[in-house]
């Protein structure tokens, strides 16, 4: 069939298969109904208000805090080639397909796949599933991040120094290694350091054990509320008032990035830290868990298969050029780990000459890094104020904007489902309120005594790299092979005006999916309980409820697939009979014979669900 030919037979698919069902008008104004006019949906105001969001959504805090670390744990340099294989094989070709998918359809996380490809439409309900739970625990970070903030309008800082109401007769501050005398005295087994005592006693006053979760963080749970007010009014008035924020929240982070960047390559010991972050150690390659996490740190830091990135996209208008900005957001996105590394490695570089002691006895990962190591490298710097006020401000906005992104790609996607009901007057903003408040009040068992123990088995279990793995899987599989991969890049081409390279079509078919198996497959092999501080161990109840939180996105796909071929069983036998008679094939599916056999079969089930035959 001629080129044209096939673009023009995916016109008319795009407009008649793709069409909403009956009552179901996503992006539905009430200006559009009041006044009786054509529902439109509603349309980022500039190119700019899509790139800032996308960039606020995926460059966050896991670019400052986690790939660093991998980075020096997994081999240093060497580390970048499964991080690039990975990034190329899997985090960019799905991260492109998702935006480019919201864009075909101009639909949120869920309707965008009952459109496409409605047996698979549980690849959307895996996704909010994954995103709600994700939004819980993730602004508790934001909430830590406030509170020690606001401790830094002090005189000094108050884990400088063992002179406070929560230190411990073992705290022993750190300039005391300088002295090897004093500190040869000192009995190192029991000794604490001041930001730790600083961080456990004070900040979560953490209890021994997850059966014991005690009493609520009051000044952690006002943190915590006050994090999701600026939440809520960031995104409650749609795209509009969301486009407009990331002005701020996505390009003040890279700012003080450069700025602490400056700082931290001109202190003493900082050409040993970089040293120890890239210095390459191609044995390790051959250990599997490298692979792993360079994986699953891919899949984090895209953050794909939440739903997020497909909501963006929706908002596009359809001739946008999406590939080419998805690959520039790409390179932001994995530029700005890899140089956070730099300011990260410097600054702990700084503080292992100043104490004495060997990089790999400071270098931490995840909230060890931004509530210990760094808190305690900054108050040995000169203005120790300053530089923790500029810190902490940034690991707010680099989180802020990621949580936003995140509840408004949830808020898309549920609102789509019903938007004739949700998008009326005001009905929008309370629904966002309800989530809000729903999810604070989820919340507030993390910011208990015994919080930090749920937000761990939250973490580890919820929104788990294998958890992301499973739905994209799932996701090429339905693109690739249901619906089409030719099929998909004639929908981009009809968009953007030319067929992208071929290798996004390759990863999508055949390289994603098996990064995804064996990614997957080697994380059950090497699963580890989990364990906190690599000392308590967590009873076996609560590990029950990890895998249950964890199972409850991904058993989402295989239900969804069962209950409607459970539900569809006769209209199942007469498609598989059409396929062998293409002349009593529905309309749309005749008119469009570049088709797959399975996706014109998908077809056949949606026809019929909209006819009732």
């Amino acid at each position: 069939m001629a080129q044209k030919e096939k673009l023009q037979c995916l016109k008319d698919f795009h407009k008649d298969i793709l069409k909403p069902f009956p009552g179901k008008s996503p992006g539905t104004r009430p200006e559009d109904e009041a006044e009786g006019n054509h529902p439109q949906r509603e349309k980022w105001a500039s190119k700019l208000d899509f790139l800032l969001s996308v960039a606020g959504g995926f460059v966050g805090l896991g670019n400052v805090w986690r790939f660093p670390y991998l980075c020096y744990k997994n081999g240093g340099g060497a580390f970048l080639i499964p991080y690039f294989i990975f990034l190329f094989g899997g985090g960019l070709p799905v991260f492109f397909l998702e935006v480019a998918l919201g864009q075909f359809t101009s639909e949120g996380g869920i309707t965008c796949w009952e459109k496409l490809c409605p047996i698979f439409t549980g690849i959307g309900y895996a996704s909010i599933v994954i995103v709600s739970l994700l939004n819980i625990y993730y602004i508790v970070i934001l909430a830590w991040g406030l509170y020690y903030l606001f401790q830094c309008f002090q005189p000094e800082l108050p884990w400088a120094s063992c002179n406070n109401k929560w230190n411990t007769e073992n705290c022993v501050e750190d300039t005391l290694r300088k002295n090897k005398t004093l500190w040869g005295a000192v009995n190192a087994t029991n000794f604490t350091s001041p930001v730790t005592e600083f961080w456990e006693r004070n900040v979560l006053s953490i209890s021994d054990g997850i059966e014991q979760v005690g009493h609520i963080k009051w000044d952690l749970a006002l943190c915590l509320l006050a994090v999701w007010i600026i939440c809520f009014f960031c995104i409650w008035k749609g795209v509009k008032s969301t486009g407009k924020v990331v002005y701020v929240t996505a390009t003040f982070p890279f700012v003080m990035l450069i700025v602490l960047l400056v700082r931290g390559v001109t202190l003493p010991g900082a050409a040993e830290g970089i040293k120890f972050y890239l210095y390459p150690n191609v044995t390790r390659l051959g250990d599997p868990e490298v692979w792993i996490d360079a994986g699953t740190q891919i899949f984090f830091s895209y953050a794909i298969c939440l739903g997020a990135m497909t909501s963006l996209g929706s908002y596009n208008k359809y001739k946008y050029n999406c590939y080419r900005d998805c690959l520039l957001l790409g390179g932001l996105n994995s530029a700005t780990s890899f140089v956070s590394g730099f300011a990260i490695f410097s600054v702990l570089g700084f503080m292992a000459q100043e104490q004495g002691v060997d990089i790999a006895d400071v270098a931490e990962s995840g909230p060890g890094l931004a509530f210990i190591a760094y808190p305690k490298a900054v108050s040995m710097m000169p203005l120790p104020t300053f530089w923790a006020i500029l810190f902490f401000i940034m690991l707010l906005l680099l989180g802020l904007d990621s949580q936003f992104v995140e509840v408004e790609g949830q808020i898309t996607s549920l609102v789509d489902l019903y938007p004739s009901f949700l998008r009326k007057g005001y009905r929008r903003e309370i629904f966002i309120a309800i989530v809000c408040f729903v999810s604070y009040l989820l919340g507030l068992t993390m910011v208990t005594e015994g919080g930090m123990y749920v937000f761990q088995l939250f973490d580890y279990y919820a929104a788990s790299g294998v958890c992301l793995l499973w739905v994209a899987f799932f996701e090429c599989i339905a693109v690739a092979w249901v619906y089409g991969a030719d099929n998909f890049y004639d929908a981009i081409e009809e968009m953007i005006g030319y067929r992208p390279n071929p290798w996004m079509k390759w990863s999508w078919t055949v390289i994603t999916p098996f990064l995804c198996v064996g990614c997957f497959v080697f994380s059950l092999v090497k699963y580890m309980p989990l364990r906190y501080n690599k000392v308590y161990e967590y009873p076996d109840w609560s590990i029950g409820v990890g895998w249950t939180l964890a199972l409850t996105s991904m058993i989402c796909i295989p239900v969804v697939v069962l209950f409607c071929l459970m539900t569809l069983i006769i209209p199942l036998k007469q498609g598989w009979a059409n396929l062998a008679l293409p002349g009593h094939f529905p309309s749309e599916v005749s008119s469009n014979p570049n088709q797959t056999y399975l996706n014109q079969l998908i077809i056949v089930f949606k026809t019929t669900r909209r006819t009732g035959r």
